[in-house]
C-alpha cells in the first residue's frame, strides 16, 4: 500500500523522503502508517526497480541533503496497474488499499472508478452480512463492539453508493474520452 501511496503522490510532483512522508502523514494518516524506516528502504527498491529515478537533491530542515525522486514511466505503469488491481487481502488492508485508491481518483477514468467503488460496495455488503450473521449474547462490551462494526459498515456503504451514484451520472454525462491517465 505504501508503494501505492508513494507513486501516487509522485505523479503530482518530485519529492524527498522527508516531504513524502510529510505529504503521506497530512493525506493518508487514516489508512497508512508511515515511517522512515519504511519510505527510505522503499525509495531505493523503486529506484532499483527503475520505478522512480533520482532527479537531483535539496536542501532539507537541518541543513542536510536529501535525494529528489520523481516517477518514471514505468512507475506510472505500476501504479496505474496497482490501482485497478483488487489483492487478496485482509478486510481492514482492504479498507485502507481503498481509500489510498480513492484519494487518487482523479487520476483514472469515470469508468475505471466506478468499477473500483462497485468492488469495494461488494466486498462491503458482503462483510455487513457476515458480521450481522455473528451474534454476540454472552458480553456486553463485544455485542456493543459488534454493533459499532455494523454501524461503521452500513455508513461505508451509505458514502460508497453516494460516491457510485456521482461516478455514474458523470459517466452518463461524459462522451467517450480517450484516457487522462498515460502509461508513455
Amino acid at each position: 500500500m505504501l508503494k501505492l501511496a508513494v507513486l501516487g503522490l509522485l505523479q503530482r510532483e518530485p519529492l524527498n523522503g522527508y516531504r513524502l512522508k510529510q505529504q503521506l502523514e497530512m493525506f493518508m494518516s487514516c489508512s497508512i502508517c508511515v515511517n522512515y524506516g519504511g519510505i527510505y528502504p522503499l525509495l531505493k527498491r523503486m529506484e532499483e526497480q527503475e520505478q522512480l529515478m533520482l532527479c537531483g537533491e535539496e536542501v532539507q530542515e537541518g541543513g542536510q541533503c536529501g535525494k529528489v525522486y520523481q516517477i518514471t514511466p514505468l512507475g506510472k505503469k505500476t501504479w496505474y496497474q496497482e490501482m485497478l488491481a483488487y489483492p487478496h487481502e485482509s478486510w481492514v488492508n482492504a479498507r485502507s488499499r481503498f481509500l489510498i485508491k480513492f484519494f487518487f481518483f482523479g487520476y483514472l477514468l469515470p469508468e475505471e472508478r466506478v468499477q473500483l467503488i462497485e468492488h469495494r460496495l461488494m466486498s462491503c455488503r458482503l462483510r455487513l452480512v457476515e458480521k450481522k450473521a455473528l451474534e454476540i449474547t454472552d458480553d456486553l462490551y463485544r455485542a456493543k463492539l459488534q454493533k459499532r462494526a455494523i454501524e461503521v459498515i452500513q455508513s461505508e456503504i451509505e458514502w460508497l453508493v453516494e460516491q457510485l451514484q456521482t461516478e455514474q451520472l458523470q459517466l452518463a454525462q461524459t462522451p467517450l474520452t480517450s484516457k487522462t491517465f498515460e502509461v508513455s
